[in-house]
């Protein structure tokens, strides 16, 4: 478990079951004992525990549009965004094939092993630690989040924030593209030179890159 202090510190929550976390992080590629029923688990999880943060912090919302920000906050690429953030990508363990296609970063394996590792707080601990370990990786994202926004993809959120502030629109560049041909990884830096603003995306085709990097620029720059 050494070798995964540094992800537990950043959870904020210390396992007693080891052998869970290493669950969490087993991609079904490596191992027949995978996280795929922790996700499972993760998934209902981190949804029920969403829709409560959202009824809580926005008590006027009628139920439509929060079911619409609920969706935004679990989507994939929501998710390997945290994911992302935490380094997930260097500790899942991965098959050979995935390895060489660079699996690591691929949005669907980093968003699946978050909600693993949630599902797993969840059997560790129980609901509360699994709610309060969500509520610290989400506070980013609920203090950046407008309702205002709801049903508009990033790039277009972040054209109309930058256009509102009389800015240059932003740049998109593609940084490198791994993998094998039936199974290529983008990866595409966003920029916005105008506020220093930079971030990269991942996804498996340009636009869903394009689309992450959007996402996380926007976050850096209404801060």
């Amino acid at each position: 478990m050494d070798a995964l202090s540094g992800l537990t510190r950043q959870l904020g929550f210390d396992f007693r079951t080891g052998s869970l976390l290493s669950q969490a992080l087993t991609h079904r590629s490596y191992s027949a004992n995978n996280n795929e029923r922790l996700e499972f688990l993760g998934d209902s999880v981190l949804n029920c525990v969403v829709a409560n943060l959202l009824y809580e912090r926005f008590p006027l919302l009628p139920e439509g549009d929060l079911s619409r920000l609920r969706a935004y906050l679990v989507k994939e690429s929501s998710l390997s965004g945290i994911a992302t953030s935490l380094g997930l990508g260097d500790h899942i363990r991965l098959g050979e094939g995935e390895l060489k296609s660079g699996g690591w970063r691929r949005p669907s394996i980093l968003a699946d092993a978050l909600e693993a590792i949630i599902g797993a707080v969840f059997l560790d601990a129980g609901f509360a630690a699994a709610e309060q370990m969500v509520r610290q990786l989400y506070a980013p994202l609920l203090d950046n989040l407008d309702p205002k926004s709801i049903g508009k993809d990033p790039k277009t959120l972040l054209q109309e924030y930058l256009q509102g502030r009389r800015i240059a629109l932003p740049e998109y560049v593609l940084v490198a593209t791994e993998g094998e041909a039936h199974c290529q990884v983008f990866r595409v830096e966003c920029r916005i030179p105008a506020l220093k603003v930079s971030a990269q995306g991942v996804g498996g085709s340009r636009r869903a890159a394009e689309q992450q990097a959007a996402e996380l620029a926007y976050q850096k720059a209404s801060i």
